[in-house]
């Protein structure tokens, strides 16, 4: 029983490690038979991939440990290279690069195979047996070059390069060595042959000698395609397609009339009808030659039936003899306009509700703003008091009693009481004795406000027509001093065409605030909503709040009835 628990416990803890193990995508086999003792070295890189901000690790197969990253080891990553300093027998093996992205991750086979290479016998004739990538080829009666394929990271620094051609050393005035590069100058038959490149690497202090060794053939060039094929198109580049959606891309090539190159497309180093051999989801088309004097161009296409996930970042090679050019499919860039309309679009919602909850919610708004943070914005202005009360005296008795009341109990018992501001009420804070002109000139230029209470059909307003002192003093305050009115309704007014100019004026631009709630004890509270319209329109700074008013019990004798007539006065023209 205790057994059985260890082999479920050994298996639910390793299963996750072999299950990890299988996720990355494989990208492919590639095999390499360097010469044993010299130094080595593999970047794995795998474009686009590799292009941005990866993390890459290298294992060997067959043991499944990963390789050492301690520079001084003589096999280490140095980061996305594999560096063997230098390659011993036993190096022999696969080698495995994960490659690991956010969200994927990819996975290359090297096949390492230590070879023993001589690029010279004892007899100083060359015997080396090479690949096709360290093939080149010089093209007769032109300038040329050949390349030292030596491959390091950027910790191995390689100089003192010598090159040599059938085991010699050339020194030749036709042959320039421009560090990785032989110039050849004016090319000749005789310039065919096996070529080396040694040079001195040195890596952390110690130093290493590696060899590229070169077989070259002499060509001549022909016409304006010459013996090696053009590939116009494609330019090693990418291609945005859409998942899912069909792709044809063609492969345009120039080449002389008596080449026989073979022109074909090639996937992971496999021919691409046999590597889709199963789906045949992609499929290389039929050759299109077309004839011209000197050249031929021909066309071979690549069809894919429908794009899948793994098409993309996998590079399909096109090639025409040693010639070769490859395209990678690519997802679409996303479409910033539809997430910048879109963003656009919320934005302008989100403005629009919260300037439409302002409108709604303004007055309570401000006067929170008010209570909390208490701005000083009348401060030092030379003002003695928040607003000016200017009233007429109703005709109607009904009227008179409720103009009163609300002018000498209820407005100082909210203004002033509860909310701390200094009214200026004509009869009640003037000195005795002073011309009603001078009373309106001087301390109307002392308040922040006008606050103008109208009745409807009010006969003193209709006696308001005729040019006086009064009136000259209000309309200074209107309109050259700037003061701000704030127009009250005792009962609701329909038609203004029978009020002086003046009041017109003031409701065009300023509006009015009516009345409302009655003389009940409800509507003495600063917080109901007539109040608030009220407040909002008054100044933002607070005076400490003055002592309760008693509403007069007899009418003074200077705001009689006769003389308030005589003495109120508005803007006319």
């Amino acid at each position: 029983m205790g057994m059985r628990c260890l082999l479920v416990c050994g298996v639910s803890i390793a299963l996750p490690l072999f299950v990890g193990a299988d996720v990355c995508k494989e990208i492919g086999m590639q095999n390499e038979t360097p010469s044993v003792g010299q130094p080595f070295a593999f970047n794995c890189t795998f474009p686009p991939i590799t292009f941005g901000k990866v993390n890459v690790l290298w294992y060997k197969s067959s043991r499944k440990i990963p390789v050492s990253q301690n520079v001084h080891s003589r096999i280490h990553q140095d980061h996305t290279w594999i560096l063997f300093l230098p390659l011993a027998w036993e190096d022999s093996g696969i080698y495995q690069c994960i490659i690991e992205e956010t969200d994927h991750c990819y996975r290359i086979h090297i096949n390492l195979t230590v070879a023993k290479r001589s690029w010279c016998d004892n007899s100083g004739t060359s015997v080396s047996t090479l690949s096709d990538e360290y093939k080149q080829i010089l093209h007769v009666g032109q300038d040329d070059s050949l390349m030292c394929h030596l491959h390091f990271p950027k910790s191995c620094v390689l100089d003192s390069i010598k090159w040599y051609k059938d085991c010699k050393e050339i020194e030749r005035e036709r042959f320039t060595s421009l560090g990785l590069k032989l110039s050849v100058s004016n090319v000749s038959a005789e310039d065919r042959g096996n070529y080396a490149c040694m040079a001195r690497l040195t890596h952390l202090g110690k130093e290493y000698t590696v060899l590229n060794s070169i077989t070259v053939n002499i060509t001549e060039r022909v016409g304006n395609g010459g013996r090696i094929p053009k590939i116009i198109y494609p330019k090693n580049n990418s291609i945005e397609v859409q998942l899912g959606s069909a792709l044809i891309v063609d492969c345009n090539i120039t080449d002389t009339k008596e080449n026989t190159n073979l022109r074909c497309w090639r996937v992971n180093n496999t021919l691409v009808d046999d590597y889709y051999s199963e789906s045949k989801r992609v499929r290389e088309g039929i050759e299109a030659p077309v004839s011209f004097q000197d050249h031929t161009f021909y066309t071979v296409n690549i069809t894919f039936l429908e794009v899948k996930m793994e098409d993309y970042g996998l590079p399909f090679v096109c090639h025409a003899g040693v010639s070769a050019a490859y395209i990678i499919l690519t997802l679409p860039a996303p479409d910033f306009r539809a997430y910048l309309i879109g963003g656009l679009t919320a934005l302008t919602v989100v403005i629009l509700s919260l300037t439409g909850v302002y409108n709604i919610f303004k007055i309570d708004i401000v006067l929170w703003y008010r209570s909390t943070f208490h701005p000083n914005g009348t401060a030092e202005d030379g003002k003695l008091y928040d607003a000016y009360i200017l009233y007429p005296k109703p005709q109607r008795d009904s009227q008179s009693h409720d103009m009163d009341t609300l002018v000498w109990k209820i407005l100082p018992e909210v203004l002033e009481r509860q909310c701390g501001y200094k009214l200026f009420i004509f009869g009640r804070d003037e000195f005795p004795g002073q011309a009603v002109a001078s009373v309106i000139d001087e301390n109307i230029k002392l308040c922040r406000r006008l606050m103008v209470i109208v009745v409807p059909e009010s006969p003193s307003f209709s006696m308001l027509k005729n040019m006086s002192e009064e009136q000259i003093a209000v309309y200074n305050a209107l309109i050259q001093d700037g003061m701000k009115v704030i127009l009250i309704e005792l009962e609701k007014i329909e038609d203004y065409t029978a009020m002086p100019e003046s009041i017109q004026y003031i409701k065009q631009k300023h509006g009015a605030i009516q009345w409302s709630g009655g003389f009940t004890e409800q509507s003495q509270v600063a917080t109901a909503k007539f109040w608030k319209k009220v407040r909002y329109h008054m100044p933002p700074k607070r005076y400490p709040p003055s002592p309760p008013v008693q509403p007069l019990k007899h009418t003074p004798c200077h705001c009689a009835p006769g003389t308030w007539e005589t003495s109120m006065g508005l803007i006319t023209h």
